[in-house]
C-alpha cells in the first residue's frame, strides 16, 4: 500500500513491545466533532520503530493505540502461512530468495525466526483484530489462510483485504468472512461483483477519498477504509470526509489527530 509520507519505514529496527490495550471491535477512536468512531489500523505493525510484519511490530502498534493491525500473508513452499509483504526475503531480511521456494524451516534459519507464522500473529494480537492482506494470493493459498484462521478460532477478529480476484476466493472459502475490497478507481464496483463478494468495507487509496465518495459508499450500505495516510494533514482530511477507518504507518500520530478532534 502506498503512503503519503516521504519517510520510509524502518526495515530492520528492533524495539521492545508492550501489552495490548482494548479490543479493536470496542476500541475505535472517536473523532470529537460528533462524527462516528474511526478505526485506527496499523500498517504492517509499527514499521517506523520495528521491522514490519513481525510479532514485535504487531505488539508495538497495539501498545501505541491501534484498533487493528494490517499484515501481509503468503505461503512458504510447504504451505505454511507467514507474514511477508514481498515475494522474496531481500528487502527485509537481506536474502534474495523467493518465499515460494523456501520451506518454513528454511525461512526460520535465514531470518533467525524473525518471520512469524499467521498462527503466531493471531496469538500475539490477542483480542485485537488483524486485517489480512493477501498479496498475490491464489486459490490454494487463500483456502489455506482461511482454514488457518478458522482452526485458530479467529474468524470474528480477522478481516481480509485485497483486490477482487483474491476477495472472490475468500468469499468462496468462507461465506461469513468479513471483507474489505480494495478498490483503485473512482468508478464504483459493479453490482454483480458486490453481490458475490459482499464486502463490509471498500478500501481506497487515500488520494481517491472525498466526501462525495464516502457518502455514496455509505448509501450503498458499506463502510470506507483508506490507506496509507502518514501525515497529519491527510489524516484530518480523511476524517473530515467521513471515512470509517484509516490505515497508517504512524499509529501514534493518527491517535493524536483523533484526540485533538475531540471537543
Amino acid at each position: 500500500m502506498d503512503s503519503d509520507s516521504t519517510m520510509a519505514p524502518l526495515a530492520g529496527a528492533e524495539s521492545a513491545a508492550g501489552t495490548a490495550v482494548e479490543a479493536a471491535a470496542k476500541g475505535s477512536a472517536e473523532a470529537d466533532d460528533g462524527t462516528a468512531p474511526v478505526t485506527v489500523v496499523a500498517h504492517r505493525g509499527d514499521p517506523y520503530r520495528v521491522r514490519e510484519n513481525t510479532l514485535r511490530s504487531i505488539a508495538s502498534a497495539i501498545e501505541r493505540g491501534a484498533d487493528a493491525v494490517e499484515v501481509d500473508v503468503r505461503l512458504t513452499k510447504d504451505g505454511v502461512p507467514v507474514l511477508l509483504h514481498d515475494d522474496t526475503l531481500k528487502r527485509l531480511w537481506g536474502h534474495d530468495r523467493p518465499l515460494s521456494a523456501l520451506s518454513h524451516e528454511q525461512v526460520g534459519e535465514l531470518t533467525y525466526g524473525g518471520v512469524p507464522t499467521l498462527r503466531e500473529a493471531l496469538l500475539t494480537a490477542g483480542e485485537h483484530r488483524l486485517m489480512l492482506d493477501l498479496p498475490g494470493g491464489d486459490e490454494d493459498s487463500v483456502r489455506t489462510i482461511v482454514r488457518t484462521v478458522r482452526e485458530c478460532g479467529a474468524g470474528e477478529r480477522v478481516y481480509y483485504c485485497a483486490g477482487a480476484v483474491a476477495m472472490l476466493q475468500v468469499r468462496a472459502a468462507d461465506p461469513h468472512a468479513e471483507i474489505a475490497l480494495t478498490w483503485t478507481s473512482l468508478a464504483p464496483p459493479r453490482p454483480v461483483l458486490l453481490d458475490v463478494v459482499r464486502p463490509r468495507w471498500l478500501n481506497y487509496r487515500f488520494g481517491l477519498v472525498s466526501r462525495a465518495l464516502t457518502e455514496r459508499v455509505h448509501r450503498d450500505g458499506m463502510l470506507v477504509s483508506a490507506w496509507t495516510a502518514d501525515t497529519s494533514r491527510t489524516m484530518r482530511k480523511l476524517i473530515m470526509n467521513g471515512v470509517d477507518s484509516v490505515t497508517t504507518n504512524r499509529v501514534d500520530a493518527l491517535a493524536a489527530v483523533l484526540r485533538k478532534a475531540r471537543p
